[in-house]
């Protein structure tokens, strides 16, 4: 059996949805009910309650496991306790080029590593998906605000990530890895901009911010240090967040989606 936990978040609801697919059996994990495939077996557990989460885990023998609570040695323990011998940790690609900023997903990756399970990391830069943080202004008047409107990052598709996910929980041969996740290009906020409006088949007008008022709004749901970290990447990215690495078009045996086909896919939340 494999444990998905956060089944109601971008990554972890498709990826119940392909290990179901593919004839898994499966238990997804998350605070609040989900919407999940037949076949799938949903429990209330909760990462920042690690004895929440024992007795689903109960029998399972890989684990997805996301970058959450505040005790990953405890979530690690009960996932050993119920039998776990593969963790999957989804962490963030800041994990590796600013860990002083990104020190919560770099302790679990720490954890995981000295968990004795088997393991791999997985480290994706920034989520296509990160643009339904535009949608309503884009739905009240076709505009985009964002800082550093000509800074380009290799964002990628949270589809890619559960599928890639989904290959290293049923395959072989990635024990003792760390992927770097990214799409097949840097794309800036103008050009997403751009893609979103060529979805819809109308422009979006692009409004460049100030990093102070980018700030301001990102400090209404980020701690401070991830708002610093994250202005720094998107602001003043280093060599190694710039790069497109092979790693998901290795695992998937296909170029990761672009922006653009997330775009063209989502455009109702747009609209």
């Amino acid at each position: 059996m494999i444990a998905v936990t956060g089944a109601t978040g971008n990554v972890g609801g498709r990826l119940a949805a392909l290990l179901a697919a593919a004839g898994e059996q499966v238990t997804a994990l998350s605070r609040r009910a989900a919407e999940l495939p037949d076949g799938v077996r949903h429990v209330r557990a909760d990462l920042a309650d690690p004895p929440s989460m024992e007795a689903a885990l109960d029998g399972a023998d890989a684990l997805f496991l996301l970058v959450a609570g505040d005790d990953p040695e405890a979530v690690l323990d009960a996932a050993r306790s119920g039998g776990v011998r593969r963790v999957v940790l989804l962490s963030s690609q800041g994990a590796g080029t600013r860990p002083d900023a990104y020190r919560h997903p770099a302790a679990f990756e720490e954890a995981v590593r000295r968990s004795g399970l088997e393991w791999t990391i997985l480290r994706p830069g920034g989520f296509h998906s990160n643009a339904y943080a535009w949608a309503e202004q884009v739905r009240a008047d076709r505009r985009v605000a964002a800082p550093f409107g000509d800074v380009g990052l290799p964002t990628i598709d949270p589809a890619d990530i559960a599928a890639v996910a989904a290959a290293v929980l049923r395959e072989d041969g990635h024990a003792g890895r760390t992927y770097e996740l990214t799409g097949p290009g840097p794309t800036t906020p103008r050009e997403r901009a751009a893609a979103i409006g060529a979805a819809l088949g109308e422009p979006v007008r692009f409004v460049e911010q100030t990093r102070r008022q980018a700030r301001e709004e990102m400090l209404r749901f980020m701690p401070e240090p991830v708002v610093e970290g994250t202005l720094s990447i998107l602001g003043d990215p280093v060599e190694a967040e710039q790069q497109v690495s092979p790693d998901a078009e290795r695992i998937l045996g296909r170029a990761p989606r672009s922006f653009a086909d997330w775009a063209a896919r989502n455009a109702a939340a747009f609209k």
